[in-house]
């Protein structure tokens, strides 16, 4: 029995992805337009952006077509309601609607606006990977879900804490606002940045995500973690792509927000939004976990482009050396303080382990724990242990000499 349900499974997410092959928006778009005059076509085309990035106003449009703004609003209205009296207008729109439907149950009922349409737009085959195109389909998707499947799929927006998002008709979608209250709380409490993994484990154990987690149970049969994808950061896209409802909720609370390197937290908190050249030196120490070079901060501060502001080495580097919270490990290698860093040579480093060592220590263990905390060579270790007026070698044992 549990065989051919698995069978079944695998038959039923092979149609879906046959379906996801078919689909593209632009073959949507014109064979609904097909049914259009040439002007009205054009006059739809520019006004909703389907062939340039921007839409045009309508005295643009008039412009072109010598015409009055008032009159192209008319053969606008016109075209529009043209297209809604269609017979056939359900089977131009099927495979669309279809496609909408699954996403938004595989997502707990719900997407954030752009994020469903960011989605769409990657499973349209014209898409291409090209910026432009993404654009333009992400306006042909618009258009076509705020005209024609505004009665399948509804627009929320204005909301306290939820940016626009649309919902299946009979979703209802008050248990959202009760988590990402919860999730607001407990990011002011704490202050505290988490990676996409963790924050899906915090709110696993939220009291309002315990009462709904019926309502947040969905299939998963689409594969969205090709969109999901950073060039800046690597994240755990499976754990993504098998928790879309979680997933859909940071995607739809306006107050939290991800920042370049893949951690989720308060949309002020300045690592998710640094502010200064300081805020962007922590935030990149913190990522990297380990010490950096001051001219590779400063490469990588600008290949992150937290902003339109460009880092130079000279101005990292004086950061670097006012503020203690960062500490000297190796020739212009900086680490962060509360790594348990220490300021001081590769001496006084080794007499800062063995006065904090409960015994002595051999040769290799306090390598081992200087290489923790300093980016130096083992030989430079090794001279600094033959220091004979501060250590003494016992049976292979290293001791302070007092």
């Amino acid at each position: 029995m549990n065989e051919n349900i698995s069978i079944l499974d695998k038959i039923l997410k092979n149609k879906k992805e046959d379906e996801l092959i078919k689909f593209n928006i632009s073959d949507i778009v014109n064979s609904l337009f097909s049914e259009l005059s040439k002007r009205e076509k054009d006059i739809i085309i520019r006004r909703y952006g389907m062939l340039k990035i921007n839409k045009e106003t309508l005295e643009s449009i008039g412009s072109t077509h010598k015409l009055t703004r008032e009159r192209i609003r008319q053969i606008e209205f016109y075209a529009i309601n043209k297209l809604k009296q269609l017979k056939n207008l359900e089977n131009h729109l099927k495979l669309l609607k279809k496609i909408i439907t699954q996403l938004l149950e595989e997502h707990g009922g719900f997407m954030e606006k752009e994020y469903m349409l960011n989605t769409l737009s990657g499973f349209s085959i014209n898409n291409n990977n090209n910026n432009n195109n993404n654009k333009i389909n992400k306006n042909c998707l618009n258009f076509v879900i705020l005209k024609f499947l505004n009665e399948d799929f509804l627009e929320i927006k204005n909301l306290k804490f939820l940016n626009s998002f649309y919902k299946l008709k009979y979703f209802e979608h008050t248990h959202l606002e009760e988590i990402v209250e919860e999730l607001s709380n407990n990011l002011k409490e704490n202050d505290k940045i988490q990676n996409t993994e963790n924050i899906f484990k915090l709110i696993k154990n939220f009291k309002t995500y315990n009462i709904h987690k019926e309502k947040l149970k969905a299939e998963n049969n689409f594969n969205i973690v090709q969109f999901s994808k950073s060039d800046l950061f690597n994240e755990n896209l499976n754990v993504i792509n098998n928790n879309k409802p979680l997933y859909s909720i940071l995607k739809v609370f306006k107050n939290i927000k991800q920042n370049k390197l893949g951690y989720w937290g308060h949309y002020k908190h300045r690592e998710i939004k640094p502010k200064t050249v300081n805020d962007k030196i922590y935030t990149v120490l913190k990522y990297k976990k380990n010490p950096v070079h001051f001219t590779e901060i400063a490469k990588i501060i600008n290949e992150i482009k937290f902003d339109n502001k460009i880092a130079n080495s000279a101005t990292v580097h004086n950061e670097l050396i006012l503020n203690n919270k960062y500490i000297l490990v190796g020739r212009g290698l900086y680490g962060l303080k509360e790594w348990g860093l220490k300021k001081g040579t590769v001496l006084e480093t080794i007499e800062d382990i063995l006065n904090k060592s409960d015994k002595l220590l051999s040769r290799d263990e306090i390598i081992e724990k200087v290489l923790k905390k300093r980016k130096v060579k083992s030989t430079t270790i090794i001279l600094a242990l033959m220091n004979k007026d501060k250590f003494t070698n016992i049976s292979g044992k290293y001791k302070i000499i007092n």
